[in-house]
């Protein structure tokens, strides 16, 4: 699915534009370059020439997620088991189980993850796929359905998506076709950047939809006012130097023609926005973004219109949001449809719904099965009440989907919702007895080597005899798990919880959850939600590479995108008071012995003194540059790639002393 910050979820435009379109020579270039429909021809031309097996698993491997980026589950399949067969292992196994999953071979996915839950040594890990496969495969085998859903034929052979409702019978979607905006090809998807089109439904006549708004960067996911003179819609862009996020920006209609887009005020640096929806009224806006503060992924986030632009945005609770991704929102009233990833589906991004109660929180999500919902990716929901429609039909709208029986990547779909038969009456329901139960999981990290916390994660498995403290208002509850690193309890409604969990020879470790916001439902009486608390086993003197921290080149200052992870830190050192670490910062080989040396220490101080900064004290801190002396990608220097030199150039913290 090309949908504009991560791709196939949502296109993430973290790199320069430039890298889309610059020409390679082999297919690892392609693929550092975010290449991926050049990739696909030079890997596999490479994979033939390929004389060890381990060398065919490698590039087998890489021909499976260009094919993944590039929304082919099929091929990529295919390819995930080749390298899975050629000795590439575990990310192999577990890229192949979740491409059946999309293929809708749910049985086959299940065998998979039984089998990689055995390989890493933790069931654990893949039970809730496993339990999701058994579902989606009775949603299924399902036979009588309200809906039927079909690809309209103005379908490109490209990603088409996103549609919303316009004036005149019309609709706004996105689209990568030829038609788009700019002479340059988006090697990412082999098509053009993509814009904004309008289509006459009844006719299926295409047009590009405003100069003002297309430009040579990718438009999409467009949302207006109840009369159409405001538009909302996600422009990806940045300088030749800068990495490119997506923005959501506004427009307004004068009669004559839409003014300059310009971007909403409320974002942030370094995060990508993207899906608007307004509320009927046009005092509420819905959006998707990947902002640290969110529950996880992409999350959905509201924000009320004021006198002098819109306010600060506030995150949808968790009956929505979870630790996956939640994009694509749609108002309709007092429903919200959305897609997810996480929420139980059929595979890719389903389509759900919920709506506001009467206390004003959101009833529990209810997933719409097939036909609208299949292994692919499902997403971009829209009931059109004013749509022509056959006198038994109830709703007609649109959606998009990257299933097989589609034109393209991805194809908007028609949708007509026929009137049920009507029900037997049934007996008056006696009173509910609403509850909300918390299933809590204590962890611990797998990795590929048991004593380095620099290798390869593998997954999680519980952790035996965890101390778990729960903090609510003024009272605190106790549990120590088994060997399965389970404990449960009822939640009270609109409360916060905090969860503190701890054993010998590990950090101690949190979590939270809270119960604001969420609602009741009388079909759904009892709402089971799961928190996982994931313990770090202490490795002393291991050095443990911290994610996120850049600096600009020949600057040692502590960048706004580095203090989410290191306030992070902060937070473990407050949790474990006991515990003095060294902050280490190495350099890539390129520049002169002193010169990395001495820019290194430079760099780990600026770490340290922004962790005291926040109240930690410097006795428990140390700063070490160690410039390029200690590399983890042993390359010449002349020939490290890219990703060899950013793989070195990293900040990383060690276990001095556990006191």
């Amino acid at each position: 699915m090309k949908s504009l910050y991560a791709f196939p979820i949502l296109l993430l435009l973290t790199v320069a534009a430039c890298t889309y379109t610059q020409k390679v020579k082999d297919g690892n270039f392609a693929i550092e370059r975010k290449q991926y429909a050049v990739a696909v021809d030079l890997l596999q031309k490479e994979y033939k020439k390929a004389k060890s097996r381990v060398e065919k698993g490698k590039i087998a491997f890489k021909i499976g997620e260009s094919y993944r980026m590039l929304n082919k589950p099929t091929s990529a399949s295919d390819w995930y088991n080749t390298a899975y067969d050629d000795g590439y292992g575990v990310d192999a196994l577990r890229e192949y189980a979740f491409t059946l999953k999309q293929m809708e071979r749910y049985d086959d996915a299940m065998k998979s993850f039984k089998e990689l839950g055995i390989e890493i040594g933790s069931p654990y890990e893949y039970k809730r796929e496993i339990a999701a496969c058994q579902v989606a495969l009775g949603w299924k085998n399902e036979k009588s359905r309200a809906y039927t859903a079909l690809p309209f034929e103005f379908n490109s052979a490209g990603a088409d998506y996103s549609p919303t409702l316009f004036k005149n019978g019309l609709l706004v979607f996105t689209s990568d076709r030829q038609a788009a905006t700019g002479d340059d090809t988006y090697h990412w998807t082999g098509n053009e950047f993509s814009d904004l089109f309008t289509v006459e439904v009844q006719s299926g006549n295409v047009q590009s939809f405003d100069h003002q708004i297309n430009t040579p960067s990718n438009e999409g996911t467009p949302a207006f006012n109840r009369d159409f003179t405001e538009l909302y819609f996600t422009r990806c862009f940045g300088d030749k130097k800068e990495d490119n996020y997506c923005k959501i920006m506004s427009s307004k209609w004068d009669g004559a023609g839409w003014s300059a887009p310009v971007m909403l005020a409320f974002q942030q640096e370094d995060v990508n926005y993207g899906h608007p929806a307004l509320a009927a009224d046009g005092k509420t806006l819905l959006f998707s973004c990947n902002s640290k503060d969110g529950w996880g992924g992409y999350d959905l986030w509201w924000c009320e219109r004021l006198a002098d632009g819109w306010g600060e945005p506030k995150l949808l609770p968790r009956t929505v949001n979870t630790v996956g991704n939640e994009k694509f929102p749609w108002l309709d009233g007092d429903t919200l449809y959305f897609a997810s990833d996480y929420h139980p589906g059929m595979g890719g991004l389903d389509i759900f719904k919920t709506w506001k109660t009467p206390n004003n929180s959101w009833a529990p999500v209810q997933n719409l099965k097939p036909p609208l919902n299949s292994g692919s990716d499902d997403f971009g929901y829209v009931i059109d009440y004013q749509g022509k429609r056959a006198k038994d039909v109830l709703q007609v709208g649109y959606f998009t989907s990257n299933r097989p029986d589609g034109t393209g990547n991805d194809d908007i779909y028609r949708f007509e919702k026929r009137i049920p038969p009507p029900e037997p009456v049934k007996p008056e329901l006696p009173l509910v007895d609403y509850k909300l139960k918390l299933e809590g999981y204590v962890l611990e990290k797998i990795y590929a080597e048991a004593d380095n916390p620099d290798s390869k994660l593998l997954g999680r498995k519980p952790l035996n005899g965890a101390a778990v403290e729960v903090k609510f208002g003024k009272e605190v509850k106790k549990f120590t798990v088994g060997e399965d690193g389970f404990f449960s309890m009822d939640l009270m409604e609109n409360t916060d919880y905090q969860f503190i969990a701890s054993k010998n020879g590990y950090l101690t470790g949190e979590n939270f959850f809270s119960t604001k916001g969420i609602g009741k439902d009388p079909k759904n009486p009892v709402q089971t939600f799961e928190v996982e608390i994931v313990l770090d086993r202490i490795f002393l003197n291991k050095e443990i590479v911290l994610e996120d921290i850049y600096y600009d080149f020949d600057k040692w200052d502590i960048r706004t995108d580095a203090q989410p992870t290191l306030n992070d830190l902060v937070r473990n050192l407050e949790l474990n008071p006991k515990i003095r670490i060294q902050l280490s910062s190495h350099t890539d080989c390129r520049g002169n012995d002193r010169y990395n040396e001495d820019l290194s220490q430079r760099r780990a101080q600026s770490a340290v003194d922004y962790i005291v900064s926040k109240g930690i004290s410097p006795e428990r801190l140390q700063a070490k540059g160690y410039g390029e002396t200690l590399p983890k990608a042993t390359c010449a220097c002349a020939r490290c790639t890219e990703d060899e030199h950013q793989l070195n150039r990293r900040t990383s913290f060690t276990v001095l002393e556990n006191l």
